[in-house]
């Protein structure tokens, strides 16, 4: 940068008309360095290219493709420091910036300790000035290069904890997690995780906080109960239907075969009755086969509606389900299939780890209308727009949310066409709603959202993140603290949702300067590259040695 304000003075000198020497001793540059830098080789690239990058807007833009370089291919696409040497090479930008493996290798490194120190600066300035916030929470283990704890906010995706640990104790966890709740305006009202006892004595005991099972363990609990012995019973099913097939063919094929050759006096075997009895063992096999397929097709649609029917507000008419209601959708089916299936007692044993799973997202479901009715009520509402609130609002934009996770079209249609009928009395103008002022709606809004986020039963967001660091450190062979916490930083305040939003806006309710803008500032400016000189070419081993 100092050698392109140097010339860009002596240039502008020589413009106004001022002699050589004038225009030197003005910019503070002796003559013999100007004539070095300008009889320098020409780099193998476009003339108004390399006339730019001499310019200090040309430095500053090799500035940027160098950091967005290191950014995009280093740290968010996880490739090492040989592979931005390369680009640098390729692209023909090593003509003006240092591309050796040690001057990248030590930028790389500066840029790592510039982005968490940003990040660690954004943090504290948007917790300063956000407003209290509801935390539902999803926390699990991961294993990869160690043992580490992970907690992400669940409305948001915000991460708030990602730190190595040597245990996943209650209290390893709690004092983990008041570090990364340290200057937060929050309040930990849930927690979603598996059933290890440590995460659930540290969310209900330690935190105070309801305990909501995750989804997908009911429904591992269930597999594990049905689909092994259903599968067995199939299997088998088959096995017995080819046998039967076989004794019949086998029993036509002899009827056949004996009629074909001469044979003397005396009664023929009983080909029509051994032929009908094995044609009935035939088609009893093939029934058998068939009620088998069926009910494993039963049980894995079972599985799968689980999901559909665990929500406060059932997704065929957007009513609220009642816990009762709940209870008795989850556990009616799943009893019948059982009995069907005739299980045995290492496989009731599941079952009824499902059936107590059960219990824990009818609870779930309990706390959810709890909350929900205390957040309304504390508003001190009228009680046509209370009401409003409770059967349409709160119901319709969980719905919407429902509808953005949907992965196929026809039900992600469905429900935002149910949403939007539940929205329509609301948007009348002679509804009470509409004789609020725009300020009051918004808020009103805003508090929906934030009841219809309460309602957590996975923790998958965890789940993604876990296997997200997996995928990297396989191919880092592992992750050192400094990486981890750029990771970390990268999620929270770098990668932004189809809206727009990254992790941190959503969780500090806020917006914030961008990270990358903020770490390009904080950058040195780029090498020159070094002068190449000619590698001494490497003599041929069997050269004769004179005598």
């Amino acid at each position: 940068m100092d050698r392109a304000k140097h010339r860009h003075a002596v240039a502008q000198a020589r413009q106004d008309g001022q002699s050589q020497r004038a225009a030197v001793s003005g910019a503070g540059v002796a003559r013999s360095t100007l004539r070095h830098w300008n009889a320098s080789p020409a780099p193998s690239a476009p003339a108004a290219l390399s006339a730019f990058v001499e310019t200090p807007e040309g430095v500053v833009w090799l500035r940027r493709i160098l950091v967005a370089a290191h950014w995009s291919i280093g740290e968010q696409g996880g490739a090492g420091v040989r592979v931005v040497c390369d680009f640098l090479e390729r692209s023909g930008l090593s003509a003006f910036i240092g591309a050796s493996y040690g001057t990248q290798q030590a930028f790389h490194a500066g840029l790592e300790e510039q982005i968490v120190t940003a990040a660690t600066e954004l943090r504290g300035t948007l917790a300063q000035s956000m407003p209290h916030r509801l935390l539902s929470i999803a926390e699990d283990e991961t294993w990869k290069d160690g043992m580490r704890l992970v907690c992400i906010d669940a409305t948001s995706n915000f991460i708030l904890l990602e730190q190595r640990s040597d245990e996943r104790s209650a209290a390893a966890w709690t004092r983990a997690l008041e570090g990364g709740l340290e200057g937060l305006n929050v309040t930990v009202v849930q927690g979603t995780s598996d059933e290890a006892k440590g995460l659930l004595a540290h969310v209900e005991r330690d935190l105070g906080a309801h305990h909501a099972t995750d989804l997908f363990h009911l429904q591992h609990a269930v597999s594990q109960a049905m689909s092994l012995s259903l599968k067995r019973a199939e299997q088998q099913a088959e096995t017995a239907e080819a046998e039967a097939k076989a004794r019949w063919q086998e029993e036509c094929a002899a009827e056949q075969a004996y009629h074909r050759r001469r044979h003397g006096p005396g009664r023929p075997p009983a080909f029509a009755a051994r032929i009908e009895e094995a044609l009935n063992d035939h088609v009893q096999a093939s029934l058998a086969r068939e009620q088998a397929h069926a009910h494993r097709a039963e049980a894995k649609a079972l599985i799968g509606a689980f999901g559909e029917v665990d929500h406060p507000y059932e997704i065929q008419q957007g009513q609220a389900q009642t816990p009762e209601q709940l209870e008795a959708r989850l556990g009616t089916r799943l009893e019948a299939i059982a009995e069907e299936a005739d299980l045995s007692e290492r496989l009731r044993a599941h079952l009824a780890k499902a059936k107590r799973l059960t219990q824990s997202l009818v609870a779930t479901l309990t706390f959810f209308f709890m909350m929900v009715n205390t957040r309304v009520q504390a508003m001190d509402l009228a009680p046509a727009i209370e009401q409003a609130m409770l059967d349409d609002l709160i119901p319709a934009l969980y719905l919407e949310r429902v509808a953005a996770r949907s992965t196929r079209a026809e039900p992600r249609h469905r429900l935002r066409a149910l949403s939007a009928q539940r929205l329509a009395p609301l948007r009348q103008p002679s509804h009470p709603i509409q004789s609020l002022d725009p300020q009051t709606r918004h808020h009103l809004e805003q508090v929906a959202g934030e009841c219809a986020d309460l309602f957590q039963r996975s923790s998958s967001c965890v789940e993604g993140r876990n296997g997200f660091l997996a995928l990297y450190q396989h191919g880092h062979h592992r992750l050192s603290p400094r990486k981890q916490q750029v990771l970390t930083a990268l999620h929270n305040f770098a990668i932004k949702r189809p809206d727009g939003t990254t992790a941190a806006e959503r969780f500090f309710a806020q917006p914030h300067p961008s990270l990358f803008e903020q770490v390009l500032e904080r950058m040195p400016w780029p090498a020159r590259p070094a002068r190449r000189r000619p590698r001494p070419a490497r003599p041929p081993y069997l050269v004769p040695v004179a005598a």
